[in-house]
Parts: C-alpha cells; structure tokens; sequence
C-alpha cells in the first residue's frame, strides 16, 4: 500500500512563469502499449507516460506474453499479434487505473484462455459491469463480486461473437473495449455512441493497419465499424503531452495574479478540448501556437496569462470532451464572477471517487458557495476564496491536484490528506508546478 503524502499548500508567493511540458497523454499511453502488443513486429513508443497506472498496463501486457522493455527514453514492444497472447501465470493488478481494466477486457474477453483481474482499494469500488455485461455476448464469461466490481474472472473465448452495441452512455472506455474484442472475432463489431467521445483508439487502430469505418449519426452521435478478425502491424508512436494533466497548470496560471506560462506540445483532440473551449467561453487568455500534426495527434503550445474569468454555462454533450477536467473547472469558476452551471454530470459519481460529490466538498471546504441540483453543478464565483479547508481525496488524484490549484490561488492555506496518487497520472507533478513558481513544499 503507498504510504500517504498530505500537502499543505499556501498561495503562490509570485505569479507562475516558464515554459514546461506535461507527461504523455494518458489515454494514448494505455492504448499504444495494448496496440503493440497485439501488433505483429516491434513497436517504439516515444513520450509514453510513466505514471503507475500506464505502468500497470505495460506489466499486464508483459504477462500476456509481449515483450516490453524501456531503452534510452522510449518504450520497446515486440507484439504476440491478435490472439496470440498467452495466459498470465497470476493474477493481473490494474492499480488505480479504470481504463487500463475496462480496455484490458475487451482484449481478455476473445483469448481462450482463463485472466483474473484486481486492483487498489479504489478500483475495486468502481463497476465493471458497464463492460463485462455486453462484452459477455461475445461468448465469454465473467465473474466479478457483488455489484460488478474486482477482483473479476474472465474466461475468454477465441474468435468471439461480434457485437453490435449502441451505448447507453457516451463512455470511450466502454467504445474501446468493445472494439478491442472485436479484432478477435469473426464479422463486423458495431459501436453506436449517444455523442462522440474520444476517438484514440480509431485513430491508433488506423495507425496500425486496421481499416475502421466511423459514421455521423443522423439523430446525434457516431458509429463506429470493424471487421475481424483483424491484423495489426507494429508502427512507432509517438505520445503528445495529455491534456487532462495540461489542465492543472492552465487553470492554476489564470488564477494566479501576474502568471504567464507556456506549456509545450499539448495534445489537441477536438474530442479532448472541451476544457480549453470553455475557458476560453469565460474569457481566458489563453492561445494555441505552433499547431501540428504527430503521429496521427494534433498537438500545439498553449500560451496562457492571468486574468479575471466570468461564469460559465456549460452544456451536457460537452462532457465526454472533458469528462476529467471537471474538477479543476469547478475550482475556476469558483473564482469566477458570476454563476457557473455545470450539467449533465452523472458520469462523475463512478470516476475514481464519487468525483461530483467529491468536488463540492472540495468547494464548500474552502469557502465556495455550490450546491447540486439533479445532475448539474452550480457555482456561485467569487472575487477571492478564504481557503484553509481540509480536502478529502478518497485516493483521487485529480481531486489532489485541483485542490492544489486552489490552494494557489485562495487567502488561507488549504490542507490536502494525501497527494500520493498522483503519481498514477502526473508523475513529477510538484516538481513541475514549482518550475514554475509554486512553491510547493512537500
């Protein structure tokens, strides 16, 4: 168990300055390490995150049989190919990392062979049954304990049946699952979404060799078709910097009086920049340059300068574009002038906390005036937080660092009871903040 890491964190003595470059994106780190080891032939992986919960996943894909090794700054994977993966000798620990398990049974669930599935005490708290439930219709079986929770027996099966799924909820974790079980089955797996949600795992699946027919909707959302079995070819990758972690120094520049930052090659998915369209609708100053395009991604530098936001009405159907980033922009309306209303938030309550309820306590704890109304968040801003509350993290690591962001930015210091989770997504995250002026003292 990781010991504790309790931070207090005071008001930033200056304005933040410097220029920085976030860990790799997350959710492209998951995939690629998945990718290539179930590509045929080597695969480099270049600004992979090293965070515990990528981490997690590349000790995964080693226990199915891939060859993972890092040398010289990159990542090295000689792929087993679709459905050659071999049975894992123990028991397969996912860490704190949701995605890494929801994605991992999807590959689990068309291999003829027998896994088991566990992982921290967070994880193991949240469902799976959002994707062991229609993934069982491919022909494999699960057994998870009460509630569909870890630890989680897979029995898989090979050359599964394909699905044709329309999900319930916009999730591109449950999407990409689903996809993952259909390289391994024979016919077309079709994923209907609700809205669209984050399309790596299209884009890498294009990336390594694999034809995917993506459709607009006629009423609202996407469908997304493969044909299988398929086959996957290793193709280096190259990981742009995660714009859910470019989030935290971001809000904590706008807040902080006299900041400016720059903060490098920032991954720039239009289905991942929701939080940098909203910002920019509450008047942020905040400017993409240098835009590109890497290894299939969009990338660019955000220049960000301090200044007063005003309240924000924020719409459900953004939510999948900035599922993680609700927290920190809870923070930032919070100092925002006006009231800001954040809707359709369900998904929160199964993030690695109750992230919604979480929030608020967060909010209330530090002298914001919020309060809940079905599944919208409402925030009345202020010129100034008192701060000095003690937050609660339930082992949350983007509820730890947005409680770091207000920190900087309120009256009174604000007690953390632990940051060590951070660690699973932001390795170095301290450091960085006080490359830029922050302060921090662990």
């Amino acid at each position: 168990m990781t010991a504790q890491r309790p931070l207090t964190v005071s008001s930033a003595p200056t304005g933040l300055t410097g220029r920085v470059r976030v860990p790799g994106d997350k959710s492209i780190s998951h995939r690629a390490l998945m990718f290539a080891a179930l590509a045929e032939g080597r695969t480099h992986i270049s600004g992979l995150l090293e965070g515990e919960d990528v981490l997690r996943t590349a000790e995964a894909m080693r226990a199915l049989g891939a060859k993972v090794v890092q040398k010289d700054g990159r990542w090295i994977v000689d792929g087993c190919g679709v459905n050659g993966l071999q049975e894992p000798a123990d028991v397969l620990d996912m860490g704190n990392s949701g995605t890494a398990a929801r994605l991992l049974s999807g590959v689990l669930a068309t291999h003829p062979f027998m896994s088991i599935m566990t992982g921290d005490a967070s994880l193991r708290g949240r469902p799976m049954g959002r994707v062991s439930v229609p993934l069982s219709e491919t022909g494999a079986r699960f057994v998870t304990r009460a509630g569909h929770k870890l630890p989680m027996a897979v029995e898989g099966t090979g050359k599964g049946k394909p699905l044709h799924y329309r999900l319930p909820v916009a999730s591109a974790q449950v999407k990409s699952a689903i996809l993952l079980a259909g390289l391994n089955c024979e016919g077309e797996t079709v994923v209907e979404e609700p809205a669209p949600t984050r399309d790596h795992t299209e884009n890498m699946l294009r990336h390594f060799g694999t034809e995917v027919k993506v459709e607009e909707l006629p009423e609202a959302g996407r469908r997304i078709t493969l044909k299988g079995p398929a086959r996957l070819v290793a193709q280096d990758v190259l990981v742009p910097g995660d714009p859910s972690s470019a989030a935290f120094p971001v809000v904590a520049a706008l807040l902080v009086p006299g900041s400016e930052i720059v903060v490098e090659a920032v991954g720039q998915n239009p289905l991942r920049t929701g939080l940098f369209k909203t910002l920019k609708e509450m008047g942020a100053s905040l400017e993409l340059r240098d835009e590109r395009t890497e290894g299939g991604e969009v990338i660019g530098d955000l220049h960000v300068r301090a200044g007063r936001l005003k309240a924000v009405d924020v719409p459900a159907v953004r939510v999948p574009s900035m599922i993680d980033e609700y927290p920190v922009l809870a923070v930032a309306c919070a100092f925002a002038e006006g009231t800001s209303r954040l809707r359709g938030l369900a998904e929160l309550r199964v993030k690695e906390s109750d992230r919604l309820a979480s929030t608020v306590a967060l909010l209330e704890a530090n002298g914001a005036k919020v309060h809940v109304e079905g599944d919208d968040l409402i925030i009345e801003g202020q010129k100034s937080l008192p701060g000095g509350g003690k937050v609660q993290t339930h082992m949350d690591h983007r509820l730890a660092m947005s409680a770091t962001v207000l920190g900087l930015a309120a009256e009174q210091p604000v007690h953390i009871d632990d940051t060590a989770f951070i660690e699973t997504s932001f390795p170095g995250f301290v450091s960085l903040m006080n490359t830029l002026g922050a302060g921090l003292k662990p």
